[in-house]
């Protein structure tokens, strides 16, 4: 199975682009794959509790993806820099298996993927 990493950078302003990233990642954890999903910029948004119930059109709820991934315990990295300054601290990695990182660790995982996908 391949090792694959899944960008997402966008937020819940364009959810069906942000939901899409997070179903793919999920479908493709569910298939085997070596998944890790890194959030930055807007991205992070993606886990605050005020944002769970958004739902993109035929991609699914922001809620529902993180509990599937909770569920399989899929990475996700979360840019450091990003949630501060949109003003979260830890207790937005609360449920998964979540870490705070910075850029060269993006870097790393994007050169160790067999496929980087980004949304």
């Amino acid at each position: 199975m391949a090792k694959m990493l899944v960008h997402i950078h966008t937020g819940p302003g364009d959810v069906n682009k942000a939901t899409l990233g997070l179903l793919v990642a999920l479908t493709a954890k569910r298939e085997g794959h070596d998944v890790t999903v890194f959030l930055a910029a807007d991205g992070v948004h993606l886990l605050s509790q005020g944002h769970r119930d958004d739902e993109g059109q035929g991609t699914g709820r922001i809620g529902d993806h993180l509990e599937g991934h909770a569920s399989a315990g899929t990475p996700f990295l979360v840019s450091g820099k990003s949630a501060q300054a949109r003003g979260y601290d830890d207790s937005l990695l609360g449920g998964l298996t979540a870490e705070f990182a910075m850029p060269d660790r993006l870097v790393a995982e994007a050169a160790a993927a067999d496929t980087v996908l980004c949304y």
